[in-house]
């Protein structure tokens, strides 16, 4: 039986460019979707970089105006690795030409434009999905469902971090990161932590704040400086709405780290540590174990933790980032026929919120509800 097409147009060719890319080309060859995925059009702002990625991508087309990919009524998704600052009109533009947008995070510089974005979604029926790809981790449902189920008893206590060493040299230049319209550590990458943390402990209520700007200036690439107005590392303490309290970091001058999304969870009864660094394991703690028997034991990834065994029929052989991105895809797509979308404009919403009330907080000085 033939499958409907799903025609995608993809905006940006960087990093997170090239991970959608690589997620539609896998997604199909590991799951059975619901559509056959047509790569159509690729933007990007210069002639080269768009014919390379066309080519190197699979894109039958390419455009150095991303208007194109919005005209084009033929196109039934578009993808979104722009610029920060750049989602809103981009994806506004797309939901009013009923198309169905996949948005890389933070979904937009501000909680008021990220509101705008999910309402016109949500008016125009489409469907919508938040680049936070890291929760599609086969080792992120096994934490949550070990907490679902109690295994770790009441949960009391939550620590998670996310840390780069992308922004660590005071002569790199000035980029889209560092315009406050829509960067900073906290948004970039303090984010993931955040959607992490309530994915697998439950709403936040409360928040202390403290954002730091550690390198004031940075080149301006045209010879000059330019002061920088945004945190390099954002702290936030944290009340859940089931009693645990936390913490979490985002921080992009982690002096080393290259990717360090780690998490520690206490309960009654156990406790789970993970690092985004050892991806394919989780630690497990548990107080039944017999006195002197007692430590953290580490679980492998294996076919028993679903997606992994689409990906790989031997249990520590590990699964990779972009594989992450292909499991992403297939949710969203799956959404596009009909199932819930897995992490909508909506929750993109939320992160903003949660990161808005931090940075709020931090200027103030003082805890603030959610």
């Amino acid at each position: 039986m033939t499958k409907p097409k799903l025609r995608i147009g993809l905006i940006g060719t960087g990093f997170m460019g090239k991970a959608h890319a690589f997620g539609f080309a896998s997604a199909p060859r590991v799951f059975d979707l619901p559509y056959d995925l047509e790569l159509v059009t690729v933007a990007d702002v210069t002639e080269e970089s768009a014919s390379r990625a066309a080519r190197a991508f699979g894109f039958a087309r390419h455009t150095t105006n991303w208007r194109d990919i919005t005209a084009d009524q033929s196109i039934d998704l578009v993808s979104i690795t722009a610029p920060n600052a750049l989602h809103k009109v981009m994806s506004l533009e797309a939901i009013a030409a009923g198309k169905h947008v996949y948005c890389e995070k933070p979904l937009a510089p501000l909680a008021a434009d990220a509101l705008e974005m999910a309402l016109a979604a949500e008016a125009a029926g489409v469907k919508t999905q938040v680049g936070f790809n890291y929760l599609c981790n086969p080792m992120f449902g096994l934490a949550r469902e070990m907490i679902g189920a109690g295994e770790l008893g009441e949960i009391r206590g939550y620590r998670g971090i996310h840390a780069e060493d992308y922004m660590v040299d005071a002569a790199g230049p000035y980029t889209f990161r560092h315009d406050p319209a829509g960067g900073g550590a906290l948004a970039d990458i303090g984010s993931h932590a955040l959607a992490t943390a309530e994915f697998l402990v439950g709403p936040i209520t409360r928040v202390m704040g403290d954002c730091v700007t550690m390198i004031a200036e940075r080149p301006d690439g045209k010879g000059g400086r330019k002061a920088i107005e945004v945190d390099d590392l954002g702290r936030a303490f944290l009340r859940f709405a089931n009693g645990a309290t936390g913490s979490i970091e985002g921080n992009w001058i982690s002096t080393g780290r290259k990717m360090q999304h780690d998490f520690e969870i206490y309960g009654s009864k156990g406790a789970l540590a993970f690092s985004q660094e050892h991806f394919n394991e989780l630690h497990y703690f548990s107080t039944t174990d017999a006195k002197g028997r007692q430590g953290f034991r580490r679980i492998e990834a294996s076919p028993d933790h679903a997606p992994y065994g689409l990906f790989c029929v031997a249990a520590g052989h590990q699964i990779g980032f972009n594989d992450l991105k292909a499991i992403e895809v297939a949710g969203y797509v799956n959404a596009i026929a009909g199932a819930p979308e897995p992490f909508n404009f909506r929750k993109g919403l939320r992160i903003q919120s949660l990161v808005e009330s931090i940075q709020r907080s931090s200027a103030e000085g003082r805890w603030l509800d959610v």
